[in-house]
């Protein structure tokens, strides 16, 4: 029997690669944070650290106020879940697709939304409430994430700094269907950004908006009343949402100034947009806050991203994709 001679390779550089695997584990887990938050709210669980922080049960919070400060919780935790599962799934087609081609976009996307998402966790510490398991998974996935952009780089074939953000844009017709929806998924992008920031600002500072009292049918300080406790971790929910919407925002904007037209870059925008609309706004009706003013900033975007996704469906799908 010939002994054939296989080259010597070390396990755990083989398992790591260029560092995209570490980049699509990041969303992967993401994808299963964000599936697990939207689980818990379906079955009105809060998580064992917040209960303990409460002092109190769901079903004994549930009890004032018709439920509705419980109902408020999960409608942010659902949004939160929805963001998350968008996030996840746009990373893994970076890693994919444009990562994988070496175009340093891409490596600068990944840059930007991370340092986004993972620096909004410093809004957990303006309100002085930060989950265990929140701080566990980030420490995880944080040296993940590092580990998977220092080895891509590697990957980078032209111009690796920065300024691959501002140079070979995508050339958009103004005039044209395509252009048009560029423009629409653009304007959500830069939507996004601004809800984002502006709900991690009312997150670290008021916590509700005229509108979230409305519904709750009671004043901020009536909720201390009840429970010290449900300020910080309500301000917890809302500054996660705001991170997480924003890093989004930051993808969906740079993944239309650069990618190029292909069916799976309509696919993963699809999934993505499509959960974070569905959860973002159906969680609203489940609830019963149906304030105008405050969906109609969700039902713009929806319909900004529809149109967009509409306009370069045939762009996508109708022109060959070169071999990957």
């Amino acid at each position: 029997m010939n002994s054939v001679s296989t080259p010597s390779r070390h396990f755990l550089p083989a398992l790591l690669a260029d560092g995209r695997p570490l980049l699509s584990l990041t969303g992967i887990a993401l994808l299963l944070s964000g599936g697990f938050a939207l689980f818990l709210s379906a079955t009105g669980a809060f998580l064992p650290q917040d209960v303990d922080y409460l002092g109190m049960r769901v079903q004994d919070l549930c009890g004032i106020g018709q439920c509705r400060i419980v109902h408020f919780m999960f409608h942010d935790r659902v949004s939160f879940g929805g963001v998350l599962i968008s996030i996840g799934t746009l990373y893994l087609w970076l890693a994919e697709f444009p990562l994988k081609e070496g175009e340093a976009w891409a490596w600068w996307t990944f840059f930007v939304s991370g340092l986004t998402g993972f620096g909004s966790f410093l809004c957990y510490l303006g309100y002085g409430y930060l989950d265990t398991w929140h701080g566990v998974a980030t420490l995880f996935l944080l040296p993940v994430f590092i580990l998977g952009m220092w080895q891509s780089f590697a990957l980078l074939k032209e111009n690796r700094t920065i300024t691959s953000l501002v140079s070979n844009l995508r050339k958009i017709e103004f005039t044209s269907g395509t252009g048009i929806g560029l423009i629409c998924l653009l304007l959500t992008g830069m939507g996004m950004m601004g809800a984002g920031a502006v709900i991690m600002i009312v997150g670290m500072t008021r916590v509700f908006v005229p509108e979230d009292l409305l519904y709750l049918r009671l004043t901020a300080s009536q909720i201390t009343l009840i429970n010290p406790h449900l300020l910080p971790l309500i301000a917890h929910d809302r500054a996660g949402f705001g991170g997480g919407l924003f890093s989004t925002g930051v993808l969906v904007l740079l993944i239309t100034l650069h990618a190029r037209p292909a069916p799976h870059l309509w696919q993963a925008l699809a999934l993505a947009g499509t959960t974070g609309f569905v959860c973002a706004i159906s969680i609203h009706f489940c609830i019963g806050y149906l304030v105008f003013s405050h969906l109609a900033p969700a039902f713009a975007g929806t319909g900004l991203f529809m149109t967009g996704m509409a306009l370069i469906f045939k762009d996508c799908f109708a022109k060959p994709v070169s071999p990957r």
